[in-house]
């Protein structure tokens, strides 16, 4: 009975990873070509639709992602709540709070690198663990990049995210938009502008742990790869 549930584990998580695998390749094919062609300019409106399935559009996605949590609250996958519900916060902040609530951001091309960091980190990470599930293990090279690319993709990636989040600040105080002012039947107050604000301040004491956890990360996967090639030796 345990092995069936192994499998069965084994067969959903390979699903899983492999599907969300190729929704980021198809945003990152998107983004590339349309950047090569026309431009950063237009990069957004590409990818728009195949960038909200693969973060959170559609109730299929809004499920894998909610399982995502769930797997580490379940114990199906090592990765731990507290780190993937703030990275899928800011993630859904950008994608819908941010990009799809103020086009006047799409042109930038900081769009551009925001989908490209995005998209490159995640083909790498769910081909990784997609691997993992339905082989048993990842090449070395692939252990390698999932680590490494870090030192590149992390800065452009949060720098991205800050600099999308200061650019729609003008258009949030001038639009009022998820807003709500008092006095209204719940006696509550909200103000997305400040609320964004707050956002960015909660960036700044995260770059420090997460610059840790990359050196960290970088020190062991270094020390795998040469446990695995003397291993080879033996």
């Amino acid at each position: 009975m345990a092995g069936v549930g192994s499998a069965v584990r084994r067969l959903y998580l390979s699903v899983y990873n492999w599907a969300v695998f190729f929704g980021w390749a198809q945003v990152l094919y998107y983004a590339v070509t349309t950047l090569l062609e026309s431009g950063h300019e237009a990069v957004y409106a590409a990818v728009e639709r195949p960038l909200q399935f693969a973060q959170t559009a559609a109730f299929l996605e809004m499920a894998l992602l909610v399982a995502q949590i769930l797997h580490g609250l379940v114990g199906l996958v090592r990765s731990p709540v507290s780190a993937t519900l703030p990275q899928i916060g800011s993630r859904l902040f950008l994608t819908w709070g941010i990009l799809w609530s103020f086009p006047e951001t799409h042109s930038h091309i900081l769009v551009t690198s925001l989908v490209i960091s995005w998209s490159i980190t995640e083909i790498i990470r769910y081909s990784f663990f997609g691997m993992k599930e339905a082989f048993g293990f990842a090449p070395s090279w692939l252990l390698w990049l999932r680590y490494s690319t870090f030192m590149v993709l992390y800065p452009t990636g949060i720098s991205s995210e800050v600099g999308l989040i200061y650019i729609a600040l003008p258009y949030m105080k001038a639009s009022e938009k998820y807003c709500l002012r008092m006095p209204n039947k719940w006696n509550f107050s909200f103000d997305f502008f400040y609320a964004s604000i707050l956002s960015l301040a909660v960036y700044v004491p995260g770059i420090p742990s997460c610059l840790a956890v990359i050196l960290y990360s970088v020190v062991e996967i270094k020390t795998r790869i040469a446990m695995l090639f003397f291993s080879s030796w033996d």
